[in-house]
């Protein structure tokens, strides 16, 4: 039988290394990169799968004075397709992380929810 102190550490060992598998799948986040588009991909935003905006790229039919607040409301729409993106890439790495860790589905860790 083990003893409390055996116990407390067991967990302490098991909650730092969910700590650190949370930390790498932040840096791999990171590093997987999706793409919004919309106009028919005439306005991309290229994002990481964490939210960090990458890259913006409008076609240069789309620079005219005249159609200002159409070129604003695909640039903004890009913006949003790049974020669904992510969010859906973001969702399927925890789950990944989360059952190579033992988890039961829809258990959310603190802070990856």
């Amino acid at each position: 039988m083990q003893s409390m102190e055996e116990m407390m550490k067991a967990a302490q060992e098991a909650a730092q290394k969910i700590q650190q598998q949370m930390s790498d799948a932040q840096v791999k986040l990171d590093n997987i990169e999706v793409e919004g588009n919309s106009g028919g991909g005439l306005v991309k935003v290229r994002a990481s799968a964490r939210g960090r905006i990458i890259g913006v790229a409008i076609d240069d039919s789309l620079i005219v004075p005249d159609e200002k607040q159409m070129l604003e409301d695909l640039v903004a729409a890009a913006f949003n397709d790049a974020r669904d993106k992510a969010d859906r890439a973001a969702n399927e790495q925890m789950q990944e992380m989360q059952s190579g860790l033992g988890l039961p589905p829809g258990f959310n860790l603190p802070g990856m929810g």
